[in-house]
């Protein structure tokens, strides 16, 4: 569903808004959005706002679907709220999470070189808010604004080389190493001896998703690494009681 909602706004002092009002107050929200976007960092507002006047924003409930695979790519999107499954099914069925974004992510913006559709499926895992950044009128701006496109070449830079982090992360070789790859990286020493607490801000399921696993096994890697002293769960948050051992696990099963 098409439409402008502004995260956090009164909406009954803005009711009494003059539309002037009213328009700078949408405008400061969608800015404010793409700031927040790797994609955008450090572009100045009067670039921003270029961006912003040809965004919409979109509203998804629990489980609905932003695209199919295949279908013609409108733009690309950034997330204000929620979270966006990006997967692929298999002939089997078998449904493979390529990344789970969050606030502040952009995904799909490989659309925008190619007249080809989406290469995968983008389904909402809550209730999620996206800004739509239109394909033909972006690229309009670009030819329009050339000195644009080389300042956001630098943003471009820095954002694939996460997404490459992201990929290298989905290649390793099991649910053991993924997981204990996820849990090294939210330690600030991953060869410190403190226990450090990690508090998980999606489902178990969705956490496994995004490891490229399932459930059933995600669970079975957790009390297996329980059963090792290497960490606690108790409900949405994992401690993990001495980073450097679970770090030597790691290197181990990279083979380093």
């Amino acid at each position: 569903m098409d439409g402008v909602f502004l995260a956090g706004a009164n909406f009954e002092r803005s009711a009494a808004l003059t539309p002037i009002e009213l328009s700078a107050l949408k405008e400061t929200a969608l800015v404010n959005t793409l700031r927040s976007c790797q994609l955008f960092a450090g572009l100045p507002v009067p670039d921003l706002k270029h961006i912003a006047a040809i965004s919409v924003l979109k509203h998804l409930e629990k489980g609905d679907y932003l695209f199919h695979e295949g279908e013609p790519s409108r733009g690309f999107y950034v997330v204000q709220q929620g979270a966006i499954n990006v997967h692929r099914v298999s002939s089997q069925g078998k449904e493979q999470v390529i990344h789970v974004f969050r606030p502040g992510e952009s995904f799909a913006e490989a659309t925008l070189a190619s007249e080809v559709g989406f290469p995968a499926d983008a389904r909402a895992l809550e209730s999620s808010q996206v800004l739509l950044v239109q394909k033909p009128e972006f690229i309009a701006l670009l030819r329009r604004a050339p000195e644009l496109a080389l300042r956001m070449l630098g943003s471009m830079s820095q954002h694939l080389r996460v997404l490459v982090g992201l990929l290298d992360d989905l290649t390793l070789k099991d649910v053991e190493t993924r997981l204990a790859n996820w849990l090294i990286k939210r330690c600030p020493d991953p060869e410190g001896q403190a226990p450090v607490r990690i508090e998980l801000t999606m489902t178990k399921r969705v956490l496994a998703a995004e490891l490229g696993t399932v459930s059933e096994t995600f669970s079975r890697t957790l009390a297996k690494f329980r059963e090792h002293g290497l960490i606690q769960v108790k409900g949405k948050t994992v401690t993990v009681l001495a980073p450097a051992k679970l770090n030597g696990l790691l290197r181990q099963h990279l083979g380093e």
